[in-house]
């Protein structure tokens, strides 16, 4: 759904973009509408509506007004023309590739991403024929150095899962810029609240709204932003179902209809009405509810998480930290630049003893909980590298911060105080 432009400053917007008091009950909350389809007034106005001549609400898989709200609301936060949202943010990723590409194209991904994200990827690789051209490092110019004729995209993530390593955003959409390519940036870690990747160039934007944006670790959603400012009429054919007719929408060409909103309107088009990957009623008013209070937990998560890697940089048992909110840390300008308020919550640190060390340190918390998700008011941890990103090799592994010693932390709203007496019992025991 499309959002309208306000003024009203980031925390109004959390609180109040997207929704408004129910015209019918007076009700403040934003309803939550538990219905498949809905009444048509007329036939004409049910053959408007499904031909896209009209804008209206007919079956829930494709727009629902509680999921619409919650649409509005991310898009007024990332200041996006528009969003679509979907079951879950590897939906997001999934639509994103499926609604630029066809088979035999490709797009240049950074080599440091979640590892489902390049798991998807080179799934899609070896099925589809989407090919990832995976840049190698993080600079615009190891991104620059990996485009060819064949490329339609380029990905990165605003802050890398889960090593914190803040990106150049600017610098890689000044290289998107002079290929005429769409930069699509995965802003999970960072949240809007902590770097608008629209304001630094991106195109796209996709969320894992069961992270950050619904906060409590109560639901799978994913999200797709559109900054509406990419010419997709003047890429012509490189993006067909962008550009050229649907016959089964009697003729219609997107970027003639929707000029503003072509790649929103695309991936509700083609990822929702035909593959069908909707977002529950219910899904989206607790992200709703929990986006709400964003502003207010992200600054702690970044206090929280500053501190205890503060904690583990000077303890004797950890090797390594890769946080770069910390001084002399890789990586610290760019995070200075990009993320004032601090990088995220989520980091990896390595331990001393190795694989055996970090397996007993995770196994010895009390307080935090060993959960494979992040972002969540609660603290987190885990061993990536026989979950999250088991499908990397072992250099891979050790060049994304993931290798066998290393832990990642996703630090939670818990009194810091309480976070660092249970790191440091569990580090007790590793010895």
């Amino acid at each position: 759904m499309a959002t309208e432009t306000t003024t009203h400053r980031f925390a109004t917007q959390a609180v109040h973009a997207g929704a408004a008091p129910d015209p019918a009950t007076g009700a403040r909350v934003q309803p939550i509408y538990f219905t498949n389809g809905f009444v048509f007034e007329s036939t004409e106005q049910a053959a408007d509506i499904f031909a896209m001549r009209r804008t209206g609400f007919s079956y829930s898989r494709g727009s629902n007004p509680t999921v619409a709200a919650l649409e509005r609301r991310v898009a007024a936060l990332e200041g996006a023309k528009a969003a679509v949202a979907v079951s879950s943010g590897q939906s997001a990723v999934l639509l994103v590739l499926m609604t630029l590409m066809k088979s035999g194209d490709a797009y240049v991904a950074s080599s440091r991403l979640f590892g489902g994200s390049l798991g998807l990827m080179r799934r899609l690789d070896g099925r589809y024929d989407l090919k990832p051209q995976f840049a190698k490092g993080l600079t615009p110019a190891d991104f620059e150095a990996a485009i060819t004729p064949d490329t339609k995209a380029i990905i990165c993530e605003s802050i890398v899962n889960p090593c914190a390593t803040v990106m150049d955003l600017e610098g890689i959409a000044e290289v998107a810029r002079r290929h005429n390519l769409p930069l699509v940036v995965d802003n999970t870690l960072a949240s809007p609240a902590l770097i608008r990747p629209i304001e630094h160039g991106a195109d796209i934007v996709v969320h894992s709204t069961s992270k950050f944006l619904g906060g409590a670790g109560q639901t799978i959603g994913g999200m797709i932003c559109d900054a509406g400012r990419f010419d997709w009429k003047a890429a012509g054919s490189r993006y067909n179902l962008i550009n050229e007719p649907w016959p089964d929408y009697d003729g219609l060409v997107i970027t003639e209809r929707f000029p503003e909103i072509s790649f929103a309107v695309a991936c509700r088009l083609f990822g929702l009405r035909d593959l069908g990957p909707g977002l529950s009623p219910m899904n989206a008013f607790l992200t709703l509810t929990g986006i709400e209070t964003l502003p207010l937990r992200m600054e702690r998560h970044c206090a929280n998480a500053k501190a205890v890697a503060a904690y583990l940089k000077d303890h004797p048992a950890v090797e390594w930290v890769s946080y770069p909110a910390l001084p002399g840390q890789p990586g610290e300008a760019l995070a200075a630049r990009y993320v004032p308020q601090g990088p995220g919550s989520i980091f990896t640190f390595a331990l001393k003893g190795g694989e055996p060390a970090a397996v007993k340190f995770i196994m010895s918390l009390e307080l935090i909980s060993h959960l494979v998700n992040i972002g969540e008011i609660k603290s987190l941890a885990i061993h990536p590298a026989t979950t999250t990103h088991r499908q990397l090799d072992d250099a891979d592994k050790r060049a994304a911060c993931v290798g066998p010693e290393a832990v990642r932390l996703s630090v939670g709203l818990e009194n810091v105080e309480d976070l660092i007496a249970d790191i440091a019992q569990a580090l007790a025991q590793v010895g």
